[in-house]
């Protein structure tokens, strides 16, 4: 049976506890490297840490893995994978997490004209999908345990936020002691939704005219699978290095 849910945007507000928006420049990151390191900068000067960092594939995971380097903290993969409109495969209307459970944004799903059975059918294709994906990646790294662990989950950016809503929707459901979500970049209202699903969210900028997360990478190349696999087989060897 797959869980569907739903939220309300609300303004945001720097800094209220739970929200913690660095800036709301517009200025561009260097690549995604540039923003896992900065991410991780600025957590440090928090004084926020994690036991484990959680990157989204593909581009997530380049960040996510700077950010683990600066936080001396393990590195894994959360996978989802957004959920089209019909007939507008560009247009997320939510995302469909590793476990097979969907996060579904009903006011965009509703405009979009996906009915109940459209959802059912698209939600079944991807995880199909994504069974595919996390067998090829745990082929080369484990699943980590979440239980009982501070977990931080990130991604290059987030646009609608429907991908990294079921992928904290996922996390959660794995009982981890405390829940942050760290960002490049996203939009003030996706923040707000966000902040809702994790303990505590961290966003470099939130700029005023937002139209997509690429538009603040001076070079924003798509990441393939190739590079994915060669970080988390780089983790595992690390890993297994210890002591």
């Amino acid at each position: 049976m797959k869980t569907y849910g739903s939220k309300t945007a609300r303004s945001v507000v720097a800094d209220m506890g739970s929200v913690i928006i660095d800036s709301h420049s517009s200025e561009s990151f260097a690549d995604r490297i540039e923003a896992g390191r900065l991410l991780g900068d600025t957590l440090i000067k928090l004084g926020i840490s994690g036991d484990v960092v959680l990157g989204i594939p593909r581009g997530g995971v380049v960040v996510a893995n700077e950010l683990a380097w600066k936080l001396n903290a393990a590195l894994d993969v959360a996978l989802a994978h957004k959920l089209p409109a019909p007939g507008n495969p560009e247009l997320a209307i939510g995302a469909v997490a590793e476990d097979g459970e969907a996060f579904i944004q009903e006011d965009y799903a509703e405009r979009s004209g996906a009915n109940s059975q459209y959802l059912q059918m698209q939600t079944e294709r991807l995880a199909g999908q994504l069974d595919k994906r996390r067998m090829s990646y745990r082929e080369v790294r484990q699943k980590i345990s979440l239980a009982g662990r501070d977990v931080i989950v990130t991604d290059d950016g987030v646009a609608t936020g429907a991908t990294m809503n079921a992928v904290l929707w996922s996390v959660r459901r794995q009982h981890p002691r405390r829940l942050i979500c760290a960002l490049p970049v996203g939009p003030g209202d996706t923040l707000a939704e966000l902040s809702d699903s994790a303990d505590q969210l961290i966003c470099l900028r939130a700029p005023a005219n937002f139209g997509a997360v690429g538009q603040f990478y001076r070079h924003f190349d798509q990441t393939d699978e190739t590079q994915v696999l060669h970080i988390l087989a780089v983790e595992a060897g690390r890993i297994r290095g210890q002591p």
